[in-house]
């Protein structure tokens, strides 16, 4: 009786050694060009960021963004109110990427986890939009500016895409959907850009 429930013990031990190994497995990527909000916040860039700092691979919500997706005003959390610190506008004062009206840009993610992909998307914010509130549907463009079909195939570690900004001025926010093949979600990054 005393050997079955030592190898039980060891049994339960050894499933939750890998249970947590696996943990982190289950996040994934996040943008770095243009720099995203949860990248700032890892980089020390911007201070009083909460648990984002150290997993910013981790903003995965559900998919079917716009119709479907995080709430509005949780959609740079990806819905996740561990992370609810990105969907703060902070007056405006998140750092910003200078980019340019009909620019050719480099779009790159880096991922902790590959996952089968059915796409990457990337909307922004109209004209006009209030940069002192969480971003909703209502402050986005309807239709994405970029979107990159992926094919179900799984990206490498890192991966860049090129693909021209639309007509703007002033302050912007891009909002990266990458939306995984085999599971419900999507994963979420937010980058304020300046034109």
């Amino acid at each position: 009786m005393r050997k079955k429930i030592g190898a039980a013990v060891v049994g339960l031990a050894v499933a939750g050694v890998s249970l947590l190994a696996t943990g982190s497995a289950s996040s994934h990527g996040y943008t770095d060009s243009p720099i995203s909000r949860q990248k700032l916040c890892a980089n020390g860039t911007v201070t009083n960021c909460g648990n984002i700092q150290w997993e910013p691979q981790s903003v995965e919500g559900p998919k079917g963004f716009p119709a479907g997706g995080p709430a509005d005003g949780k959609i740079c959390s990806g819905g996740l109110g561990q992370f609810a610190q990105l969907d703060d506008p902070r007056g405006g004062a998140w750092p910003t990427t200078k980019v340019s009206s009909g620019q050719s840009y480099n779009f790159r993610w880096q991922f902790t986890a590959r996952h089968a992909t059915t796409d990457f998307k990337y909307y922004i914010t109209k004209n006009g939009w209030n940069s002192n509130a969480p971003v909703t549907r209502a402050a986005l463009d309807s239709q994405p500016f970029l979107t990159v079909p992926y094919n179900n195939q799984q990206p490498p570690a890192t991966l860049s895409h090129s693909g021209t900004l639309p007509s703007k001025s002033g302050r912007h926010l891009i909002v990266a959907v990458w939306t995984i093949a085999d599971t419900s979600n999507a994963f979420y990054a937010c980058s304020d850009v300046q034109f």
